[in-house]
């Protein structure tokens, strides 16, 4: 399949394009900074600057979209709420009428989305079924999940992958942690008692490529474990991961008043099951959180 990928030099996309190759498909990343797209993505990987130079006679048999700013490292002022809405919401409106304008549509879009669609679910089980919470980051995954959706008009079957933590070293949240835990400075967010669904990397590609494939698949996708953990144990499991002790707690006031609005993203979870990856087949390579930590550290 000939494939664009939005967002591909991100943490997800870096190890995508290569199993995308593996499998002998031709990749083309859209990229704001495209003489890096080689490195970052593989030799193979073909670059787009902008989604200007998707004419209606370039064809695509996928897209995969996975662009969006990081929405962790910086505090939610209005400029940047609306610069979060634009890398997600209006960028992939743009990807669909893009979509829209092609001679020849692609069959599937992969669009990204995030357990934070749920917003702070306490210790509800949450499938795929649930509905939207109403929170910022909640309002902008229902958004940009609807906006994906709109391409079901030109006969694109649509999946939605509502991601949870992504464990690789290479970035993301894991990869900020790993310094201050191997200082013994790991400290648990406000109670502890929030849930975190993770997945690891490895498993996350191993899912859209199963998406990507299985042309039963549509609609929304949990991207998570199926053994969600809470904060304080994803924090005593990492920390003995790595021999550190685990003695620390970052206060929730404290988490308030540093993060503002924000700080929901820390101290509220989301305790997602993968209900419908299971029941098309997919089958884990990690389970357990340790495990798939260990796996990870051995390779820093």
């Amino acid at each position: 399949m000939k494939i664009l990928i939005t967002g591909g030099t991100g943490l997800i996309g870096r190890k995508l394009c290569p199993a995308l190759l593996a499998k002998g498909h031709e990749v083309t990343v859209l990229s704001r900074t495209p003489d890096t797209v080689k490195q970052k993505c593989g030799a193979a990987v073909t670059a787009m600057a902008t989604l200007a130079d998707w004419q209606p006679e370039v064809f695509f048999d996928a897209v995969i979209n996975l662009a969006g700013e990081p929405i962790v490292d910086k505090r939610w002022t209005a400029e940047r709420k609306q610069r979060l809405w634009q890398s997600r919401v209006n960028l992939t409106e743009n990807l669909v009428q893009c979509i829209a304008n092609a001679t020849h549509k692609p069959s599937v879009l992969l669009s990204g989305s995030a357990t934070g669609f749920y917003g702070d679910g306490g210790d509800t089980i949450l499938e795929e079924s649930r509905s939207p919470a109403t929170d910022f980051g909640a309002q902008l995954c229902s958004a940009w999940e609807a906006v994906a959706q709109t391409a079901n008009a030109f006969g694109v079957r649509v999946c939605l992958l509502r991601t949870g933590l992504v464990l690789d070293s290479a970035g993301g949240l894991l990869g900020k942690m790993l310094l201050p835990f191997k200082l013994g400075l790991a400290a648990r967010l406000g109670d502890g008692r929030q849930w975190m669904s993770w997945i690891h990397v490895d498993d996350y590609v191993g899912i859209v490529l199963l998406l990507l494939e299985n042309a039963e698949a549509n609609g929304a996708y949990n991207m998570t474990a199926p053994e969600p953990v809470t904060n304080a144990e994803f924090t005593h499991t990492l920390a003995r991961v790595l021999h550190r002790p685990a003695l620390f707690a970052a206060p929730t006031f404290v988490l308030q008043l540093m993060l503002g609005e924000m700080a929901v993203l820390l101290l509220g979870g989301q305790r997602a099951l993968p209900t419908k990856v299971q029941t098309l087949g997919y089958r884990f390579s990690y389970t357990r959180l340790e495990e798939a930590l260990t796996t990870i550290v051995t390779k820093v």
